[in-house]
């Protein structure tokens, strides 16, 4: 069994508990964590009872220091982002972060250009300035560098590394997958993107998990559109695998009203 984690935004009190009682194989948190201290000591417990994956949300990059405490974590190489892992005998493709206009934003069209194909192009680009900055400062320090610096982790920097950039979107895209976990939605959802759509579709995947939206809404009329079965988890809830309600999230009755038709 995999147990899906919706937004927990800094409380990890629910999650011991409800590992505990389902006992799942594996557990998946969907994002926006706001971790405030190291992952692996907020789940300490919980790492001896089933094993832990992540993908990153928008908040996660936050603050420098919520971003150390889950990508310098002890549990960094549980980040499914970008990548396909074997859990529990499924195939689980992750897509972390959000979509960013400034980066590339497949809201109607995944046709759209992006802006930066990767992390690197954007933050050279958008920090140039602050790179020149730190050039001339380390020249006048006598410690010239052989060429311009990575920008520090700060500002956009920082802001980027919860953006999906191109790159690794089309690093999945095609590749096979039982399920697929992201932070953005679907076309399903009031305010998610058909670029998500598509790289389920071109995964084959069966079923896709989401967070970010802090809420739960009935997609089942989508199912024969999409092609796969969409599932979103709400702020502190969770969901199993066949998305039904483990434990309720905070908003879900009273954000039910978001469950227009798109």
């Amino acid at each position: 069994m995999i147990l899906f984690f919706g937004d927990v935004h800094g409380s990890f009190k629910h999650v011991l508990p409800v590992v505990q009682k389902y006992k799942p194989a594996a557990i998946i948190l969907l994002g926006d964590m706001e971790a405030p201290e190291s992952l692996e000591k907020l789940l300490t417990d919980v790492m001896k009872l089933t094993e832990v994956y992540w993908i990153p949300g928008n908040h996660d990059t936050g603050s420098k220091a919520v971003y150390d405490n889950l990508f310098d974590s002890a549990l960094a190489d549980r980040n499914l982002h970008g990548r396909v892992v074997e859990i529990d005998g499924f195939k689980v493709a992750g897509l972390g972060g959000i979509f960013r206009g400034e980066v590339w934003f497949p809201k109607h069209d995944t046709d759209v250009e992006p802006v930066f194909q990767n992390y690197t192009d954007c933050v050279n680009k958008l920090m140039d300035t602050d790179r020149w900055q730190e050039y001339r400062r380390m020249e006048k320090a006598g410690n010239k560098p052989d060429g311009l610096p990575s920008p520090r982790l700060i500002g956009k920097a920082l802001t980027h590394k919860s953006s999906i950039f191109y790159d690794d979107y089309i690093n999945l895209y095609g590749q096979q997958a039982d399920i697929l976990v992201s932070h953005e939605a679907p076309s399903c959802h009031p305010h998610g993107f058909v670029g998500i759509d598509a790289l389920a579709q071109s995964m084959k995947v069966g079923r896709t998990f989401h967070g970010h939206h802090h809420d739960r809404l009935d997609y089942s009329s989508h199912n024969e559109r999409l092609g796969f079965r969409a599932n979103g988890v709400g702020f502190r809830g969770v969901t199993d695998l066949n998305g039904q309600v483990i434990e309720q999230g905070k908003y879900d009755n009273e954000r039910m009203y978001r469950n227009e038709k798109v």
